[in-house]
């Protein structure tokens, strides 16, 4: 022991988890550079992963993903989200004719 005491702030690491300084290591970042910063590396990274394993590997990976999903939740899995997000773009697309048509009255 050094004998030196430790302060609130060490005190307060000391009792965060890793996932509460990633939440905090990641909100810094969006304060700082912005929301659309990930977007930004996300792309980058999905395609410099792309050069190197080629598009196969997505492929590969997504029928892998695919299939243990599949023995998680069974296969009507894909059938019932696949309804739900029908369903969403019925709606949205009713809603844009809607917002269209009240626009062109208010106009005419």
């Amino acid at each position: 022991m050094t004998g030196k005491k430790s302060g609130p702030d060490e005190d307060a690491a000391k009792e965060m988890s890793v996932r509460e300084a990633g939440k905090k290591g990641g909100d810094t970042v969006r304060d700082r550079y912005g929301s659309t910063f990930y977007e930004e590396i996300g792309r980058k990274g999905g395609k410099a992963t792309r050069d190197r394993h080629g598009v196969e590997f997505y492929e590969s990976i997504g029928q892998k993903g695919g299939k243990v999903v599949k023995e998680k939740y069974g296969p009507d899995f894909y059938e019932e989200i696949g309804h739900k997000g029908g369903q969403k773009v019925k709606k949205l697309i009713a809603e844009a004719k809607k917002k269209r048509a009240d626009e062109a009255s208010e106009k005419g």
